[in-house]
């Protein structure tokens, strides 16, 4: 488990410093051996590694882009300061960032993970892929983490080699196992993620020799992005809750794991209420990074792993929380859906942003024609199931405003969503 010794700061060329980001990597690190490689074969790029060039390729890519104007838990138009879809993937990042640097892991295979883990949200957050999944049961439902699946394997088409983006077998691991190993999930039935199922069949498309080991664990960096995920969105939220007044700092004293935050702010000099919202979700976001690193590394120190596959033949995820703070986590996310995402305003937007979805596949669906061009030319050439995934494809790619936007050409009225 051994951290292999750090080359001394000075001048370097740029393939010494591909070296000297290895170097500093732990044994077990996803990228301390070679990358498998990719669907299709491309020559090494001279200036990156593998999943550099993968964080790259997601970062340019329109899905990407599109999460700017996507659901996080308000609509683009409730407020300017609210987080986006794209601004909860930075902040994803930035924390998977800062557990793998503290781990020796890759930073940049986390950041990559992190970045591509919601291109297949559809618009208006979990509200839309409800609907989505509703409207599209005649051809296997909708989950987000297959979508972003597919939007990297086949629906992002810009190179003329292929279609997606033809990102490393490490990445493509990541995004696959961010609920963990699909077919061991799956086999769990009622307690596995509802998406498993729908992931397997879709991975199906992949050429067989593009085995990415569904049973066994996802590599520590994957594992990385996914605790990210959790630790961001309860944060923000709980961040943007506040500002939008649907709770208040007082609500939060009946949390076990902020309490003793909310004393410490309550102590200080008197500030203005942005600034001690600020200061909450600040601490909050150090005690439950702190957590996992030393957890993690107590995993780690038991598990004494060698390689990455050490680490995905384990028999229970290597990153993760302390059994002191899963239950408070657990008790705060009970919080959460009571107190906000239930909240009689944010409930009344989303059943209008549902309707909005269903309303889009339904008229798709009978006039396909309505897409625009190059997706009902496509359409055109389908029919029963296919059709019906493309039409599930092209509603689940739009951003919140062109939703509304199609919505209000094609029917006489469309709800106010506010």
């Amino acid at each position: 488990m051994a951290v292999l010794e750090r080359v001394s700061n000075g001048t370097f060329d740029y393939g010494a410093g591909l070296e000297h980001g290895r170097r500093a990597l732990g044994s077990y690190a996803a990228s301390a051996i070679p990358s498998r490689g990719r669907l299709f074969a491309e020559p090494a790029c001279p200036t990156r590694t593998e999943v550099q060039r993968d964080r790259d390729r997601i970062i340019h890519a329109s899905a990407f882009r599109r999460l700017t104007y996507k659901t996080q838990m308000f609509i683009f138009h409730e407020g300017d300061n609210y987080r986006t879809r794209l601004t909860h993937s930075l902040e994803v990042a930035q924390i998977a960032r800062t557990i793998a640097r503290q781990l020796c892991l890759d930073e940049d295979l986390a950041e990559a993970i992190a970045l591509a883990h919601d291109l297949g949200h559809p618009p208006f957050g979990h509200a839309g892929e409800r609907a989505l999944d509703a409207q599209l049961t005649d051809c296997g439902g909708y989950d987000h983490n297959v979508q972003s699946l597919r939007v990297v394997t086949s629906l992002e088409r810009k190179y003329p080699e292929f279609d997606g983006l033809n990102l490393s077998w490490e990445t493509l691991e990541g995004i696959v196992k961010h609920n963990g190993p699909p077919e061991r999930e799956a086999q769990r039935g009622q307690q596995g993620h509802p998406g498993d199922a729908a992931m397997l069949h879709a991975i199906r498309r992949l050429p067989a020799a593009f085995d990415l080991h569904l049973t066994r664990q996802a590599s520590a960096e994957a594992q990385v992005a996914a605790i990210a995920d959790d630790i961001a969105w309860r944060t923000h939220d709980i961040d943007d809750g506040l500002r939008a007044g649907l709770i208040a700092l007082s609500d939060l004293e009946q949390v076990t794991v902020i309490r003793p935050i909310l004393a410490r702010v309550a102590a200080r000099p008197r500030q203005d209420h942005s600034r001690d919202v600020y200061e909450v979700v600040r601490q909050l976001i150090t005690l439950m990074i702190s957590d996992v690193v030393g957890e993690s590394r107590r995993r780690l120190m038991a598990l004494k792993p060698k390689t990455a596959n050490d680490i995905r033949e384990a028999p229970e995820p290597i990153v993760g929380l302390s059994d002191r703070l899963t239950p408070q986590l657990a008790e705060l996310r009970t919080f959460l859906f009571a107190k906000l995402y239930r909240h009689p305003r944010i409930m009344s937007v989303m059943d209008d942003a549902c309707s909005v979805i269903a309303d889009l596949v339904q008229r798709y669906r009978s006039e396909p024609d309505e897409m625009i061009e190059t997706w009902s030319e496509r359409a055109g050439h389908l029919d029963g199931r296919k059709r019906l995934r493309l039409i599930g494809d092209f509603v689940a790619g739009m951003t919140d405003r062109f939703a509304i936007a199609e919505h209000r050409r094609l029917f006489d009225a469309t709800p106010d969503l506010r």
